[in-house]
């Protein structure tokens, strides 16, 4: 009989899990709550009942059975907080109800690997719905399940006699066949009844973070809320489970962007998360699933942001709490290939602030010059004939050729059409087209339109630096400068002010807010004093209005972590101009922390020896 909130039959509540989720852990509560049992039945065989006991009494401290087997071979049990089995059977313990394990001991295991859908559906579906789900699809099972599960139905068989209601947790596999079973008379399989060895062992701590079914933080997030999901279903048993994985995995990367900040001073940009996000949804949607699981999180981190990031998300994300240095049990540390686990390996090539100390100092060739005396270089700064560092303007003067390429590829990729092949191969077979609907049996051909126009300026956003309530601004100093050559653009720019942070005799060190090139040199005049650029409300949007005024082509690339107002699109139209918005992330974040950073001299004479004080 199965009705809407359970799988019954008579008097016994059935919870198929799948092993070690969270879902069908908490499930496991809701259906405890709901049901009210007089005695709990689970799948562990009753030969492990006092060192599981034992192992169930130490949580949320981990535990691992370990037994030999006829042929030499060992058995690792690991008993973990969100594993359906072990939550019923803590329960039991917990309100003093009956406890049978009524699983076969066998000496011979067979790993069955079937797929399964993911236990975050559970979380919308509902568990019945996500059973009933499975039994349609359920495979036949091997000799030695089969022989567990009339084991399994022989004792619920009697349990049903014995109790007003039993509630049941097995996998989910076993389910739908020791339902058929129940309808007819059972005879108990001849089987082992005691199992003499078995060794109670606590798990090492490095251990816990490659070997647990789930993610670590989540199980921790699981065991502080497990008396708090009692009390409320107790209350109600259909309320909302709190426990959410996606948004415990939002917490956890919220957490790793505060370490990122603390450890490598670096922060992780919304736009950055934004990425994550997304890749992280995608890469597991590719795989099968509905939401990322914990190697895929951490790619995703690394792909995104960097590996000192990616290592924060793995370091937080794999460390479980409760750890005990003297356990008073032997301990023991297990590696993925001692479970058979389906493991990837994942390195990290992180960057560190500090130097690496040698046993022998070496001196260093370039050494960086120091000021005599604290204050000198402030003293002697002028800023009246301000000019630039060479190197450092070619570097962006480069990055603003690449964008405008990049730009014209995007737009041109645009305005390509692909068609089925009729008449004429236009610009060429589009392979791409042609294999995704090769089911057709069909060609496809692509046709490039012109693009009219190129990219004439340029404008970088790294931050709007809108002004605090006081008025505060980080990004306060605004210039323009003109390129000194034909082959430079111009270049308007707002920055930390120049002689705040000296690192040599005129060389300030600075950093951009945001810039805005723009070609053929030798044309702006100061858009800060300009008051034709008055319209603007932020200095992002001058720079964007001073784009399109003085962009001699079609284009205007715009890359910032958010697009422009609808209206400036209007305006640029008005001047028979497109803007093309990128996202901030679609570059290296590596190269634009590079760029970001520039140095003002304090006159032409300084471009002799800057080289000295800039690294």
């Amino acid at each position: 009989m199965q009705d809407k909130s359970g799988i019954f039959f008579e008097n016994i509540c059935f919870v198929p899990i799948m092993h070690g989720r969270l879902e069908f852990a908490a499930a496991v509560i809701r259906s405890f709550c709901r049901w009210q049992p007089e005695a709990i039945a689970v799948e562990f065989p009753h030969t492990l009942k006092k060192p599981l006991i034992r192992g169930l009494e130490r949580l949320p401290l981990l535990s691992v059975l370990v037994f030999e087997l006829k042929d030499n071979t060992h058995v690792y049990l690991p008993l973990e907080p969100t594993d359906g089995l072990v939550e019923a059977a803590r329960a039991a313990l917990e309100h003093q109800l009956p406890l049978h394990l009524i699983d076969l001991d066998m000496d011979h295991f067979v790993q069955v690997r079937e797929p399964l859908p993911d236990s975050y559906a559970l979380s919308r579906i509902g568990l019945t719905a996500y059973c009933q789900a499975y039994a349609a699809r359920a495979k036949q099972a091997v000799s030695e399940d089969l022989l567990r599960e009339a084991n399994m139905a022989y004792h619920l068989d009697r349990l049903r006699r014995q109790y007003k209601r039993v509630l049941f947790v097995c996998g989910i596999s076993h389910y739908p066949r020791i339902l058929s079973r129940l309808g007819n008379r059972q005879v108990q399989p001849i089987g082992r009844q005691q199992r003499a060895g078995v060794l109670l062992a606590h798990m090492h701590q490095q251990s816990s973070r490659e070997i647990m079914t789930e993610i670590p933080y989540l199980a921790a997030a699981y065991e502080r809320q497990r008396q708090h999901l009692y009390a409320l279903w107790r209350r109600d048993p259909d309320a909302v489970n709190p426990l959410d994985r996606l948004q415990l995995q939002e917490k956890l990367l919220q957490e790793a962007c505060a370490r990122h900040w603390r450890h490598s001073r670096e922060r992780v940009r919304p736009h950055q998360l934004r990425v994550l996000r997304q890749f992280a949804r995608n890469y597991a949607l590719l795989q099968g699933f509905l939401a990322p699981d914990f190697y895929q999180l951490t790619i995703a981190a690394r792909g995104a942001v960097d590996d000192n990031f990616a290592y924060e998300v793995w370091d937080l994300g794999s460390h479980y709490p409760w750890q005990d240095d003297n356990p008073q049990l032997p301990v023991i540390e297990l590696k993925g290939e001692d479970l058979f686990l389906n493991q990837k390996k994942i390195r990290f090539h992180r960057s560190f602030r500090v130097k690496r100390r040698r046993l022998v100092p070496v001196g260093i060739r370039n050494k960086r010059l120091r000021e005599a005396r604290p204050g000198e270089w402030r003293r002697k700064w002028q800023g009246l004939m301000i000019c630039s560092y060479p190197p450092e303007d070619l570097v962006v003067e480069g990055w603003g050729h690449y964008v405008k390429k990049k730009t014209a590829h995007i737009l041109a990729a645009e305005n390509t059409r692909t068609q089925p092949f009729t008449t004429s191969l236009l610009d060429g077979l589009d392979l791409r087209e042609t294999i995704r609907n090769w089911h057709e049996g069909k060609l496809y051909v692509k046709e490039e339109r012109l693009l009219s126009g190129k990219v004439g300026s340029v404008v970088l956003i790294f931050d709007e630096d809108r002004p605090s309530p006081g008025g505060r601004e980080n990004f306060p100093w605004r210039v323009t400068w003109l390129g000194e050559h034909e082959q430079e653009s111009d270049m308007a720019f707002y920055a930390t002010p120049a002689g705040e942070h000296l690192v040599g005799p005129g060389v300030s060190r600075c950093r951009y807010g945001g810039f805005m090139l723009t070609y053929p040199p030798m044309r702006v005049y100061d858009i800060w004093r300009d008051s034709f650029f008055d319209v603007a409300t932020s200095k992002p949007e001058r720079l964007l209005l001073a784009a399109i005024d003085y962009c001699e082509e079609k284009q205007i690339a715009y890359i910032a972590a958010k697009p422009p107002r609808s209206w400036w699109h209007s305006v640029a139209a008005r001047y028979g101009k497109k803007i093309v918005y990128l996202p901030l992330g679609m570059f290296s974040p590596v190269f634009l922390k590079k760029i970001r950073t520039f140095h003002v001299l304090d006159g032409h004479h300084v471009r002799d020896y800057a080289y000295k004080y800039i690294s």
